[in-house]
């Protein structure tokens, strides 16, 4: 299931600001001015590359992918298919459905287990190692969780938008998206035992 993401009208009553900006921007990329792409490169793709990699824990898959977005916005304005009314709506929707698609192929791709002779013999600290394993522990059980479930999990802690941002976002009313959380949290924590266990 992929987040579908809110209204013009929906993000006005969030943050006006966002919508006028975002009016000028589109006006900008419809004329294809480069000046008016490079300017919204430069406001929305750390905000996109950090949703990506909050849902993927992988800091060049994120890049590519988050560049991927931006190289589809161009495509989609070439074409008149962009966004109508909200730039910001549009992107998060995109980076999304590249999120998915992207453990999509991972899920089919034969993964390969290097041999431990491979590894590298230069010993890590046990803080680095620990925290690194905790971070591997949390991307991997977030990976189990269906895609709802992450993506409220990326919003509201990735992103560190509020229940109403969130809410918008993914066009469901506030007490549904605390559900979500509450959901959420509790199959990532139980999917973080169970892997424990193993």
């Amino acid at each position: 299931m992929v987040v579908h993401l809110g209204t013009a009208e929906m993000w006005e009553q969030l943050n006006p600001s966002d919508v006028i900006t975002d009016t000028n921007d589109l006006e900008g990329l419809r004329a294809l001015d480069p000046q008016a792409f490079s300017a919204v490169y430069d406001q929305y793709f750390p905000i996109i590359l950090r949703f990506i990699r909050f849902r993927l824990g992988d800091e060049n898959q994120a890049e590519d992918i988050t560049n991927d977005v931006f190289t589809r916005l161009l495509e989609a304005i070439q074409r008149r298919r962009g966004p109508d009314s909200n730039l910001k709506a549009w992107l998060f929707a995109t980076a999304s459905h590249a999120v998915n698609d992207s453990l999509r192929k991972s899920y089919r791709r034969k993964v390969e287990l290097l041999d431990n002779d491979l590894a590298d013999p230069m010993p890590l600290p046990a803080e680095i190692v620990e925290t690194n394993e905790s971070k591997r522990a949390v991307q991997l059980a977030l990976s189990t969780l269906k895609p709802d479930l992450q993506n409220v999990l990326a919003l509201r802690f990735g992103q560190g938008f509020s229940l109403d941002e969130t809410a918008n976002l993914m066009k469901k009313k506030v007490n549904h998206v605390k559900q979500l959380q509450f959901r959420a949290l509790a199959a990532l924590h139980l999917a973080m035992e169970e892997a424990a266990n193993e």
